[in-house]
């Protein structure tokens, strides 16, 4: 074996692989994407790009994975294999991993001393928005599972500030499974500001020698009898709904054509009529969302089983029987089809689906055969995760469940330290069974994972392939899908195999894109002004940070609010999502949420809140058709705007987008700059920290604002400093005049004469 050698990589760490090298010069010379099936060395490609460019433009080197255990694993992969060249000046050195659990100072304090950065996306865009460090002297970007930079994930973001920030940026996007569409792919490059896609494919005459044989095989199961009836019933009360849509006019597929698709065409249209005013909309909205909830049950009777179908029906029957439920949930559970399906899933005490027994079979064979073998097996749902673990435990063999993190319910998920951990111990043996939701699709190397099971076929070509990817990388591989027959299971297997052959041949049509995106030249002499040293000159015109609130960074705002030079902090707040300067306070609703939480939760409570802890409280919703968003009565949106604006006293602003919010914010911190400070209430705020309290109290003195407060205490440098202060000292402070050093003197001062 032939293996690469390089001042910055281990002796013998790294198998020599033309492809890899042929991709890699590519990448170091334009942004590139570079598409190769799973196990043929994505982070081979990365770390010979890493080795090259810090050698030769030195900087930082920034890796993103989309989640806690695939950046662990880049991690411990370039930690055995990269050799850092030493502190050169131009950055610092040795690998560091940022994640959400280090705190922000500590990360700050990496990034300084870090060569490479291993991190997920929006650990580095909360920083990035926080101002914590930028990213103008990373050398090299490189973006793993790719595929995700679409819509706000923090991939879009972060690519964009790159570009717009660093000396000389150079980005590597690195997938798989780009997507089967040609507008997918396209949409990518653009976010990610690709110019060259390097693509191979197992048959590429260059690669094949590094392909091990997956063998594909597919087992079909009948769906019981027992099921088959409920089904049926299930699919009675589709048509029903169907049937009702199209009385009230309402152009309406067939059951049989009934895809998602077709759903979102009957809410195309139901939108289009709740504009109209037109009554008779809102009850179709509520008949869609019927239709949704037995859609889902469909789909977990024939291709999960007769527990998770009735753990479904069960719960659709509480939410029914609630006080809280929906006019949709409401009616579904009082239906006498609905009503006679329960009774008929009360008897089903254990599991009547034949794929647990199949999965178990099969594994048990796998083991005997091969007991070393590891085995993944993997579901859609957590239930059927769950049910899985305790069904291999019965049978005597230890099997472990890999979900995401977030509680469902009374389950609890597994955190990312599980989630490293649980893979740790399947890597090195000491169990040989993972059941795995899709949180073990993307990216994860389990070196003999020798067999993967798909519980049901997915109709994604992008997770169907990174499911496929878990096995084959180092050694032969079997891959086992379990398909009922006559089912949904049956079409996903089809629209599968066909997305994943159109992605391929649009992959190979897009080997090189036109008008390639160079990247910026190097340096050509030490201290050359670059255009990301200079800085829009408005951008420092307001001192004062905007507070978000870090469950806001889902939305455009913060970045936004970024884009246009507002100084921002991110902060968990007690009330509000924004808070700008002393006195003002903001929530942020959009128009659907806005009347959700009237609806559903304590929307006036939560208001009055906010309203009590700051002069200026405001309320911002952003959208469109506030009236025709839920079958609510406008005079009631009507009364509850009345109340918030007269009774609370809560300013109300309406935008269109989060961008919009962003610039008003944006508007409002600059007019609180130039506002005097407002004396009369001295609010209480429930967020504020320590220098803020601070603050506060020294505020608190007559003719004392926040401005001047801050100038006594960054003199004196404590409470207790300005208080002892005498006259001749306080008016020594610029801005500090006679008038107000010896107000603050003698209310210092003065004998308490209050009522006990």
């Amino acid at each position: 074996m032939k293996y690469i050698h390089h001042p910055l990589i281990c002796p013998e760490s790294l198998e020599e692989r033309t492809y890899q090298l042929s991709i890699v010069l590519r990448a170091l010379d334009s942004n590139t994407m570079v598409v190769l099936p799973t196990g043929l060395g994505k982070t081979a490609v990365a770390l010979l790009t890493v080795a090259s460019r810090v050698k030769n433009a030195g900087g930082k080197v920034l890796m993103l994975a989309p989640t806690k255990p695939l950046v662990e694993q880049h991690l411990r992969f370039f930690e055995e294999r990269f050799i850092d060249p030493g502190d050169d000046g131009t950055s610092g050195s040795g690998c560091v991993m940022f994640t959400g659990e280090t705190r922000s100072d500590l990360r700050e304090k990496a990034w300084t001393e870090a060569r490479l950065i291993f991190a997920t996306p929006q650990v580095i865009k909360n920083d990035c928005l926080a101002g914590r460090y930028s990213l103008k002297d990373v050398s090299l970007l490189i973006v793993d599972e790719c595929h995700r930079a679409v819509g706000n994930y923090a991939y879009v973001f972060l690519a964009g500030m790159y570009q717009k920030e660093a000396k000389y940026p150079l980005i590597l996007a690195m997938t798989a499974s780009p997507g089967g569409k040609e507008e997918k792919v396209m949409e990518v490059c653009e976010n990610l500001g690709i110019g060259v896609v390097e693509s191979r494919t197992e048959n590429d005459p260059d690669v094949r020698p590094y392909i091990h044989e997956r063998i594909i095989s597919y087992a079909e199961v009948e769906l019981p009898q027992e099921l088959k009836e409920a089904v049926g019933s299930l699919k009675k009360l589709v048509q029903s709904r169907l049937d009702h849509l199209n009385r009230l006019g309402f152009t309406v597929p067939g059951s049989e054509r009934l895809t998602q698709k077709a759903i979102n065409g009957l809410q195309a249209q139901i939108q289009g009529r709740i504009r109209k005013q037109d009554p008779s909309a809102f009850s179709a909205a509520s008949l869609v969302a019927e239709i949704m909830k037995l859609r889902h049950a469909i789909s977990l009777g024939e291709s999960q089983g007769s527990i998770a179908l009735t753990g479904y029906l069960f719960k659709l029957s509480a939410e029914g029987n609630s006080g809280s439920g929906t006019k949709a949930s409401k009616r579904l559970a009082h239906d006498p089809v609905f009503l006679s399906l329960l009774d008929m899933t009360e008897g089903w005490d254990e599991e009547i689906h034949p794929k647990p027994e199949m999965v178990i079979e099969i594994v048990q064979k796998q083991l005997e055969d091969h007991p070393e073998s590891r085995v993944i097996v993997f579901a859609t749902f957590r239930d059927t995760v769950q049910l899985m673990v305790e069904r291999f435990k019965e049978r005597g063999i230890d099997a472990r469940r890999f979900v995401g993190q977030a509680k469902r319910d009374s389950e609890k998920g597994l955190s990312q330290k599980e989630q490293i951990e649980t893979l740790r111990l399947f890597r090195e043996g000491d169990f040989h069974v993972l059941i795995s939701t899709s949180v073990g699709e993307e990216g994860l190397d389990v070196p003999s994972t020798d067999m993967v099971i798909f519980y049901e076929a997915v109709p994604s070509e992008i997770r169907s392939i990174q499911r496929k990817g878990r096995t084959g990388r180092h050694g032969s591989g079997k891959i086992v899908v379990l398909v009922t027959k006559g089912t949904a299971d049956e079409t996903f297997r089809w629209v599968s195999r066909s997305r994943e052959k159109a992605m391929n041949d649009e992959i190979r049509h897009m080997s090189a894109l036109t008008a390639p995106a160079k990247a910026d030249p190097l340096p050509p002499a030490a201290g050359q002004t670059s255009i990301s040293a200079f800085v829009d000159s408005d951008s420092g015109s307001t001192d004062e940070k905007i507070i978000v609130d870090d469950r806001e960074l889902a939305s455009r705002v913060a970045e936004h609010l970024h884009s246009i030079g507002a100084s921002i902090e991110i902060r968990r707040l007690e009330y509000g999502d924004y808070a700008v300067g002393s006195r003002v306070l903001v929530e942020r609703k959009t128009t659907r949420d806005f009347v959700d939480t009237l609806v559903e939760r304590d929307l006036m409570g939560q208001l009055r809140s906010m309203a009590d802890a700051v002069p200026r409280p405001v309320l911002i919703i952003e959208g469109h058709d506030l009236y025709a968003q839920r079958n609510i009565n406008s005079n009631a949106i009507r009364g509850a705007l009345a109340a918030i604006t007269v009774d609370m006293g809560i300013s109300i602003l309406y935008t269109d987008s989060p961008e919009e919010t962003a610039e008003m914010l944006y508007v409002i911190r600059r007019r609180e700059d130039g506002e005097p400070e407002e004396h009369t209430r001295h609010h209480h705020k429930t967020y504020r920290t320590g220098a803020e309290t601070q603050e506060y109290i020294i505020s608190a003195f007559p003719g004392i604002g926040l401005k001047h407060a801050r100038l006594l205490l960054n003199h004196f440098g404590s409470l207790l400093g300005v208080m002892n202060a005498d006259k001749d000292e306080l008016k020594e402070i610029p801005g500090i005049g006679e008038k107000m050093a010896t107000g603050i003197s003698d209310f210092s001062r003065m004998i308490y004469q209050g009522k006990y």
